[in-house]
């Protein structure tokens, strides 16, 4: 399959010696140093898959494997976490940041649960129409529950299309990624091309490697601390210990200005992940 880009195939400029050369490599580091023993690998169950893709969006590996394992044992099936009230999610999420990605998978199998009869669809486009799920989740879920032969591009990936195929290009974008990705593809084991790639690119990325700049969608990464993003965090994670908490409360737990907790509490209670009973705050 071919797309056109500007007049020319997004593959039309890479030498297939480079590619051949590069699946090569990619299968040798693999084979000798691949992540065999992640927990998400050894299973074809797509929620459990489904639940590590989440947790690994802007998240490590090492954060990740504790708390999949914990998450996974709390809420066994997909049934059971549609069932929970989403305060029990939110616990069990600590530790994982970005909390509104546990508020959709929570959403997630409630839908799946009622439109689905609880089983996680095996089609692209219907993964992607559900809460949370973008284009690289839905490739992701197809390729490693399925094992489907759907072109996908996300950090690690990149850094190693980058490195090998785009030493001297900036800019380039996803669309142009997706098209080497396709090219480069195991139709028969897409599931294992694909952990090979993603341990490939983590390798690089320890060896020192940070091309990810080149990327035409590149953002650098927000500091953390001192950031909105951890007092949404803080407030979560203070009631997650308790059962309910003032305004008050929540400053003195926090240590965080009361101007900023208010701010952040009304953002929090507008977007579904807390509210206000009596005049405490509570998770729901």
């Amino acid at each position: 399959m071919r797309c056109e880009y500007e007049g020319r195939s997004h593959t039309s400029m890479i030498d297939r010696k480079k590619i051949k050369q590069l699946q090569k490599t990619v299968w040798e580091y693999y084979n000798t140093h691949g992540r065999h023993s992640l927990p998400w690998r050894k299973t074809k169950n797509p929620y459990h898959i489904l639940v590590s893709e989440v947790m690994l969006q802007q998240t490590q590996v090492a954060r990740v494997i504790p708390k999949y394992r914990v998450f996974l044992k709390r809420f066994p099936t997909l049934q059971s976490l549609a069932v929970a009230p989403l305060r029990d999610v939110l616990v069990a999420w600590q530790g994982l940041g970005y909390n509104r990605r546990a508020q959709a998978l929570h959403k997630l199998a409630g839908v799946v649960v009622q439109e689905y009869k609880g089983r996680i669809p095996t089609a692209y486009e219907i993964l992607l129409e559900l809460p949370g799920i973008g284009p690289y989740t839905a490739s992701a879920v197809s390729a490693f529950a399925y094992n489907a032969p759907l072109p996908m591009v996300e950090t690690n990936i990149r850094t190693v299309f980058f490195y090998h195929l785009f030493t001297n290009q900036e800019k380039v974008s996803d669309t142009e990624l997706l098209e080497v990705s396709r090219v480069l593809l195991d139709s028969k084991r897409p599931r294992e091309w694909y952990w090979a790639l993603m341990d490939y690119g983590a390798y690089l990325k320890g060896q020192g490697v940070r091309s990810n700049m080149k990327s035409k969608h590149y953002t650098p990464q927000s500091i953390f601390k001192g950031s909105d993003r951890e007092v949404r965090g803080a407030i979560v994670c203070a009631l997650s210990t308790t059962e309910s908490a003032t305004l008050n409360k929540l400053v003195a737990t926090t240590k965080i200005k009361k101007d900023r907790i208010q701010k952040q509490i009304q953002k929090l209670h507008d977007e579904g992940l807390i509210q206000k009973k009596r005049g405490r705050w509570l998770l729901p």
